[in-house]
């Protein structure tokens, strides 16, 4: 077991013994920030539980020590294990960005190459409900026309996600922003449409703005992290 900070919430500690040792002063400065949306009470322990399980879960960092101490926080704070399995199936299809990213520059390039994609046609009844219920991402068109029979089975998978009824929809808003604003994925366009949506859907400025102070206080996991190995190799 990881020993805790004085400062930090015992459920849900960042600071290992040896980060603590080698530089307690810091780390008590640092803590002061990172402990905050803990303590303020702006949302829940339960979200910003689920909110870490899915930083440190996500396919943008996998972090395994850390994605159990919080997948057990989350559950000590009422999560379920169905809400848990929500937020790592999330933390799984944010993949879709490297297709967000890679396809226009395909296309672009593929132009400036004189070359031209295959016409491909397929059924895509998921993109097609999508489209009807108004989820569709126009940033999701480069790869939808280069492959719409691939898109359509990596929707499938995805409107299974969102359509559960686990969450309210300001909840998977504050959650998908965590995703897209982490400083491991740091995607400006999602981050903004998260964020329009979590304001329409009825989150508070303040509840973004403590979404986002839970992802810096992420970064203390790094230097754990490093604490710990600096200690076994010094």
């Amino acid at each position: 077991m990881v020993e805790h900070a004085r400062t930090m919430p015992d459920s849900n500690s960042f600071v290992t013994r040896e980060l603590y040792e080698f530089d307690p002063e810091w780390t008590e400065l640092y803590l002061k920030a990172a402990s905050n949306p803990w303590k303020n009470g702006i949302l829940s322990v339960k979200t910003i539980e689920l909110i870490c399980v899915g930083l440190n879960a996500a396919c943008t960092n996998m972090q395994e020590a850390s994605t159990r101490r919080h997948i057990r926080a989350a559950l000590h704070a009422g999560a379920t294990k169905e809400e848990i399995l929500m937020v790592l199936k999330m933390g799984s299809v944010m993949s879709i960005h490297s297709m967000s990213l890679g396809a226009p520059m395909l296309l672009e390039e593929a132009k400036d190459a004189r070359l031209t994609p295959s016409p491909k046609s397929a059924s895509t009844p998921a993109c097609d409900k999508m489209r009807q219920i108004g989820q569709w991402n126009s940033a999701w068109d480069p790869f939808f026309n280069l492959d719409p029979l691939w898109t359509d089975q990596f929707m499938q998978s995805g409107i299974g996600i969102y359509s559960a009824g686990l969450m309210t929809p300001k909840l998977i808003e504050l959650l998908s922003i965590a995703f897209d604003a982490s400083i491991t994925h740091m995607y400006a366009p999602g981050t903004r449409r998260h964020i329009r949506a979590a304001l329409k859907a009825g989150a508070t400025i303040e509840e973004v703005m403590e979404v986002l102070k839970v992802c810096v206080s992420f970064g203390m996991e790094a230097c754990s992290l490093g604490a710990q190995i600096l200690a076994e190799e010094q």
